[in-house]
């Protein structure tokens, strides 16, 4: 493929270079071009009779391996940066890796756990949905993924092909268990000291992908990862955005409703990685209380459960609460007490206070992950369990579409 004056242009080599062409800009003949299309920003030299690649793409003598390529949504605008050597020309066969057994499903694909035949290692597979090309959904996770690299956050492994590049598989490590799932299936709470231990580690992860320009978007339960060593992985990026100053402007329909900020639920058009912190916070407590915090069925219900346990916002402790489009339309009634301490009795005046920081109605008043690092909580009895000293537990993944929570998305 090769970008020229703008439009894209496709050598055919059979019938695969116009699946190649749909997988990469997301064009559909059938829909005449009415889904989001991919343009590279720099241009590449026109196409070479002379020389193919071993998948079918012509390339030019004098193009650079090493040389990054910028895809430009034609829709949205949305810059999605790519190494411009072919990640497919790299891709190894999905029939390297043999189904062991499927972990997981969701709006953005479908997980399997499997073996690679040629390290013999176990690894997850997560297939892409990718009907009339790779979703922005995708690409966006697959940049962000290449570009992390971190203890707390999932290691993208390789991507794997199938017989048409309409089968595309993301290979990632694989981790025994999901928060979401293991919360199911526990009987009894986590310690405090477990807690802590997890939590800890959120944060570590949280302030990486924030100290990087990243916001995940969609931090709950089941999108944290368990490994059997204690270590927890955030995953699912399909939602994830790059951000800096001035933040970009982001669509509030974001985070699944149960971990949903108030600037969200208000419709506040300044939406930053804060909304990151909070869906942290409602981790933290869910861990606690072995349940959700805020389980709404909706909006204005998810609003009046958060109003109920926190108190009423007012502008004096979130200025631009007046002026939000969801204060306008609807009244809610006055709630003039914080109740965190009688949900959590046994916890410390620490603890309590770390909760209220990330529970703040004002996004700029919310404390960021690495304030939340340096608390007394993490200092004070009981301490933090040693990762390497976690329960075990049995393998426990999701494989319906999800916990409860996931329609209301």
């Amino acid at each position: 493929l090769a970008a020229t004056g703008g439009s894209i242009q496709c050598k055919i080599h059979g019938n695969f270079s116009h699946m190649a062409r749909n997988v990469l800009c997301k064009v559909s003949p059938a829909t005449n071009c009415k889904h989001e299309a991919f343009i590279p920003r720099n241009k590449c030299s026109k196409l070479d009779d002379s020389q193919s690649s071993r998948c079918g793409r012509s390339v030019s003598n004098d193009s650079n391996d090493d040389e990054t390529i910028s895809y430009v949504s034609l829709v949205s605008g949305e810059e999605v940066l790519l190494n411009m050597n072919s990640e497919i020309e790299k891709c190894r066969s999905i029939y390297d890796f043999k189904n062991l057994n499927k972990i997981g499903e969701g709006a953005y694909g479908t997980v399997y756990q499997a073996k690679d035949l040629k390290s013999g290692d176990i690894v997850a597979i997560k297939r892409v949905r990718c009907d009339v090309g790779l979703e922005m959904s995708t690409m966006r996770e697959i940049a962000i993924l290449k570009r992390t690299k971190h203890k707390n956050i999932i290691t993208l492994r390789e991507i794997a092909i199938g017989q048409s590049l309409n089968s595309v598989f993301l290979v990632m490590e694989y981790c025994e268990h999901d928060l979401g799932s293991l919360l199911d299936w526990m009987k009894l709470p986590f310690s405090e000291s477990d807690v802590k231990c997890l939590i800890y580690q959120l944060l570590e992860g949280v302030d990486y992908l924030h100290s990087n320009y990243i916001v995940h978007r969609d931090l709950k339960a089941s999108n944290l990862l368990l490994k059997d060593d204690g270590t927890l992985k955030i995953s699912d990026f399909g939602l994830a955005r790059t951000c800096g100053k001035p933040e970009p402007r982001m669509t509030p329909k974001v985070v699944t409703i149960w971990y949903r900020a108030p600037e969200l639920l208000f419709e506040s058009e300044h939406i930053t990685s804060a909304i990151d912190i909070w869906a942290t916070a409602c981790v933290f407590g869910e861990l606690l209380l072995h349940k959700p915090l805020f389980p709404g069925t909706g909006e204005i219900d998810q609003i009046r459960l958060i109003i109920d346990l926190l108190g009423s916002p007012n502008e004096k402790i979130w200025p631009d609460f007046v002026n939000l489009p969801v204060t306008r339309s609807f009244s809610f009634k006055k709630q003039p007490y914080n109740k965190l301490k009688n949900l959590f009795p046994t916890m410390s005046s620490n603890g309590i206070k770390l909760l209220n920081t990330m529970f703040a109605y004002d996004p700029e008043k919310r404390a960021t992950a690495k304030q939340c690092l340096t608390s007394a909580y993490f200092k004070e009895q009981p301490f933090p369990t040693n990762p390497r000293l976690m329960s075990s537990y049995p393998q426990t993944h999701n494989t319906n579409s999800g916990r409860k929570d996931e329609h209301n998305r």
